[in-house]
């Protein structure tokens, strides 16, 4: 026993010192804003890796498509119906559908999907036919479309209705809405070794074997370690940091420490995901006594964006560990934070907005207006009452590489420790920030058009798909009138005159 612990303390006292020199030196790296590029190789070895193991798995699937050749017809169907699956799509490749998705860099492919939604249900029917968004006066004459009686007594077919039939069945097999509360699916030609993946391709070969084994122990006994050694000492400064600042009286002093604070423990905090961030447009960033908006994925949204400016947070009131951070961060600067009651008081809301942003000593305030996190492929209503504020809104779109791990945070289905976890224990932290220039409200623009205006602008940039729902679907049934608005529009495509 002895001889164990004189080891272990032997040990400790060697790796003491590297350890408190590494954690210098990244508090230094971080104060400054710098980099050493290790993470940014990191990521393109990562990249090689998984274009290794994409050619492995198509060599694989070819030489089981030269050996289906072989077999008598119907063997391959047989098998299929007596798995109890439906038919694979061929991912040969010369089939045009994988070698497309394979090609194109950042846009995901659900094979999944069987699904060609041509008439997509919305909750403002003006909005239900596909492309509506970009061809509006057309849409609207199709929604006008009425028949003469004559005219159905002539033309009238039972397929007539097939498209609403079709669209009602689409909806309740895969709809647009609950789809973005699932994780977002890789290519189809795509694994990035993560042992989260369900195609067990980690057995096709032994080199992919040994890569994927490798991969394991290099983010649960390496990775995951060091993060959290990271991020505790991340979370350990701001608390420190944030006390001491709040003993400094009113100046512009503490408003540039608390800048220096701040962005030094994000960045600290950005550091244990091992994020690369890509950063464009800087010279669009929020200035202060402004609001920001950005689409929603994860909480980490809020790192991201405050390692490159300093940020005023608005949201509830927690207690545990969350309360104490709340609190420390509000010693060093004005962020709002509303009881459980205050936060359904939308008025309430809307002044303490206005308040903040008349100062104009204070940060610019961060706001997620979707109100909860969207799987990084769409972007969903926006709240109005973030837009009843005067003065100039900064728009941000966020977009994650999915190949890199999954951002995405299902708060139904996995706590915050749970998905912390799942942070620390993927390659890594991939995005792209989009700085968009400030919008304006015009004059007679109402909050709600505002609002679906700047939607639509980060939704472009981003790469995302513009949805007209409510994000709160996510933990509610759609509204009555909804379903009664539909009605109304079906029944005047049907209607006599």
């Amino acid at each position: 026993m002895a001889l164990l612990w004189t080891i272990l303390s032997v040990s400790a006292s060697l790796l003491l010192t590297p350890c408190l020199m590494f954690l210098v030196g990244l508090m230094f790296l971080a104060s400054m804003g710098k980099s050493l590029g290790v993470r940014r190789l990191y990521v393109k070895f990562l990249l090689k890796i998984f274009e290794y193991g994409r050619e492995n798995i198509e060599i694989s699937k070819r030489q089981s498509q030269i050996k289906d050749d072989y077999e008598p017809k119907g063997t391959e169907e047989c098998k299929t119906l007596a798995n109890g699956n439906a038919k694979p799509v061929s991912d040969s490749p010369q089939d045009p559908v994988c070698e497309n998705s394979c090609r194109q860099d950042g846009v995901l492919v659900n094979s999944s999907h069987v699904i060609s939604h041509d008439l997509i249900l919305q909750p403002d029917p003006e909005q239900n036919f596909n492309g509506i968004q970009n061809d509006t006066d057309k849409a609207k004459e199709e929604l006008q479309r009425k028949s003469s009686y004559d005219t159905i007594k002539r033309d009238f077919e039972l397929s007539d209705c097939f498209e609403f039939v079709r669209a009602g069945v689409e909806a309740i097999i895969e709809d647009q809405v609950t789809s973005r509360f699932e994780a977002e699916e890789l290519r189809v030609c795509s694994w990035n070794l993560l042992t989260r993946t369900n195609r067990r391709y980690e057995f096709i070969s032994w080199r992919l074997t040994v890569i994927w084994m490798g991969g394991f122990l290099l983010r649960y006994c390496f990775l995951f370690p060091l993060r959290v050694t990271i991020c505790f000492f991340g979370l350990l400064w701001t608390l420190v940091a944030t006390f001491l600042v709040g003993f400094v009286p009113q100046s512009s002093f503490k408003r540039i420490l608390n800048n220096w604070v701040m962005l030094t423990s994000f960045r600290i905090l950005a550091r244990s995901l091992s994020s690369v961030l890509t950063y464009h447009n800087v010279e669009l960033m929020p200035k202060t006594g402004g609001v920001c908006v950005a689409n929603h994925t994860t909480p980490i949204d809020v790192v991201i964006l405050s390692t490159m400016t300093t940020f005023s947070l608005i949201g509830q009131r927690h207690g545990g560990f969350l309360g104490i951070l709340q609190r420390a961060l509000a010693r060093a600067s004005p962020h709002i934070w509303f009881e459980r009651g205050e936060v359904k008081d939308r008025t309430a809301v809307t002044q303490r907005l206005k308040k903040h942003v008349s100062d104009p000593n204070n940060p610019p305030i961060l706001i997620f207006p979707e109100g909860t996190c969207i799987n990084n492929t769409s972007v969903m209503q926006f709240k109005k009452g973030s837009f009843e504020v005067n003065g100039a809104i900064y728009p941000v779109a966020i977009k994650y590489d999915p190949r890199f791990g999954d951002a995405f945070w299902n708060s139904s289905r996995y706590s915050m420790m749970q998905y912390l976890y799942m942070m620390m224990t993927s390659w890594a932290i991939v995005c792209d920030v989009w700085y968009l220039p400030p919008v304006i409200r015009e004059e007679g623009e109402s909050s709600v058009s505002f609002a679906s205006r700047v939607k639509r602008v980060i939704a472009k940039q981003g790469g995302l798909v513009d949805l007209m729902w409510d994000g709160q679907l996510k933990r509610t049934k759609p509204k009555p009138e909804w379903k009664e608005r539909q009605q109304e529009e079906f029944s005047k495509r049907l209607k006599v005159e």
